[in-house]
């Protein structure tokens, strides 16, 4: 049975996303539709890159995932199709595809949208491409070869023999901080030796915990969630209140460049005795 997932920056709030599965199962009939999110920020593209790759890695291989993100925010008359490790997305040519996958996929292909002017138009074109990989399984089949594309990276954490520096990617709803500092990036520099986190101006946190009720309530905790990232937070309170930041910047963000935002700003140090 195919699998297509969307993801948007689109809600649910009006028939859009009611109106593309429409199209998917007519055009694609028996096809298993999930949604990942359609309530990413248009703007902030590293937040949308994690909320992204840690669901889509848990679909099986073969999946197609459309993604919708910050579609107009340049004139496009094609839409990028692209292989990559077993599975197969479907993106504007904003620079987004490069920030979920880190690199540029050697196999894309471009969905011709010219002539679509509003979004169900173009989502339709973008099905119907998708059901000719499905018949075929050959990705040629759906669209063009290209290989010049808006590529936009996401940033890395800096590191020394003795330090990490990392940057924040999300703050979700409880206003828990999530720093782009993977687990095993983390073990691999320490070494097994004593640690500072620090952060604002003299907030520091020497170990790590498990889960959030290893501390008590009020006290802050810094530990390694479910996608295996650098997480800190205060157990019941707002860690992200420290920074200055809250998960309601996402506002003022939507009226920024993508990736111009003051969360880019704001570090988090990780030093090692």
């Amino acid at each position: 049975m195919p699998v297509i997932t969307l993801t948007s920056d689109i809600g649910q709030e009006d028939f859009i996303i009611g109106a593309v599965k429409g199209q998917i199962l007519s055009i694609i009939p028996g096809c298993s539709i999930a949604d990942i999110t359609h309530q990413l920020s248009s703007k902030n593209y590293l937040q949308g890159a994690y909320i992204f790759n840690n669901a889509a890695k848990h679909y099986p291989s073969g999946t197609v995932h459309i993604v919708m993100v910050n579609f107009f925010q340049y004139p496009q008359e094609h839409v990028l199709f692209a292989h990559y490790n077993g599975h197969f997305f479907v993106v504007p040519d904003n620079g987004f595809l490069t920030m979920m996958l880190g690199l540029k996929p050697k196999d894309i292909v471009k969905i011709d949208i010219k002539g679509a002017h509003t979004f169900v138009q173009i989502t339709e074109r973008i099905v119907e491409a998708v059901a000719y990989f499905f018949a075929s399984g050959n990705l040629a089949d759906a669209g063009e070869p290209i290989d010049e594309i808006l590529e936009i990276y996401p940033t890395q954490p800096k590191f020394d023999a003795n330090w990490m520096e990392g940057q924040i990617i999300f703050i979700d709803q409880f206003e828990n901080v999530v720093v782009n500092i993977r687990q095993e990036e983390f073990e691999a520099h320490a070494k097994g030796r004593p640690f500072k986190i620090v952060f604002t101006r003299n907030e520091t946190i020497e170990v790590l915990s498990r889960n959030y009720g290893a501390v008590p309530i009020a006290d802050k905790l810094a530990w390694f969630n479910s996608a295996g990232y650098l997480e800190i937070s205060v157990r019941g309170g707002n860690m992200a209140g420290l920074f200055g930041l809250s998960k309601n910047d996402e506002n003022q963000m939507n009226k920024q460049r993508p990736n111009d935002n003051k969360w880019f700003f704001q570090m988090v140090r990780v030093f090692f005795e």
